[in-house]
């Protein structure tokens, strides 16, 4: 709703069109922009047509809601780009207290399953990017190696803003840089990562039970996982 008015449907045909820096998106003759302003122009055409097919899709009033590519794309123009170099420097920064490197000291089982999932994560990091990081037991942080860091921090930097758009969700709705940076290199499928992410929620729950308002909310992050997974495939036309 704008201003008090639902935006209506005003279009017959949608068409992606070849642009200066990439594809966009046409109502008819009528370019699709950002909310403010800007021409929706992303980066291959996989991701115009994706944004064409939810356009199209729309009926009598349009539903921003049910249209998560188009709306991903005007984060990126109109958020993430503005603001590049500090966006990346933020999720680069996960990596200092990096989820798979934070583990339990008890229980056992609990100690176990932390280390046989995301250990070898640590050495595909470790292996991929030249970046060795360092797990520790209990609350307290551990001073990672510089040059691990340093390593991480140019591989997010190379990003460009429909990338670093993607990455942002799967980094921040798992809590590991290392998790979304193997989401997005196709190391691990959004599913498996996913889980890993929700280890010591899901013991928490075998120990005391499911809650079900924590289990939509839950619901709800996973969608938005999945798709960062697929916005990220639509951002390199893979």
């Amino acid at each position: 709703m704008i201003g008090g008015w639902k935006a209506k449907r005003f279009w017959t045909d949608v068409s992606v069109r070849e642009a200066e820096g990439g594809f966009a998106v046409f109502l008819d003759a009528r370019q699709v922009m950002t909310p403010g302003k800007l021409p929706l122009v992303v980066p291959t055409r996989a991701m115009a047509e994706a944004i064409a097919e939810e356009w199209q899709a729309q009926q009598d009033e349009i539903q921003p809601l049910t249209m998560p590519v188009t709306r991903a794309a005007n984060s990126a123009i109109e958020r993430v780009r503005p603001q590049q170099p500090e966006v990346a420097a933020m999720l680069a920064a996960y990596a200092e207290t990096d989820l798979t490197c934070h583990r339990a000291e008890t229980p056992p089982e609990l100690v176990e399953r932390q280390a046989r999932a995301w250990d070898p994560l640590l050495d595909w990091a470790a292996a991929a990017h030249g970046a060795r990081l360092t797990p520790t037991r209990g609350v307290l942080p551990v001073d990672q190696p510089p040059a691990s860091l340093a390593a991480l921090s140019a591989r997010v930097a190379a990003l460009d803003p429909f990338q670093l758009t993607a990455l942002h969700d799967l980094v921040t709705l798992s809590g590991s840089l290392i998790l979304g940076l193997a989401v997005a290199e196709r190391h691990l499928d959004p599913e498996t990562a996913w889980a890993m992410s929700r280890i010591d929620e899901e013991w928490q729950i075998e120990q005391w039970g499911r809650d079900e308002e924590a289990d939509e909310a839950m619901e709800i992050k996973r969608a938005q996982f999945l798709q960062a997974d697929r916005f990220w495939a639509l951002s390199t036309g893979a």
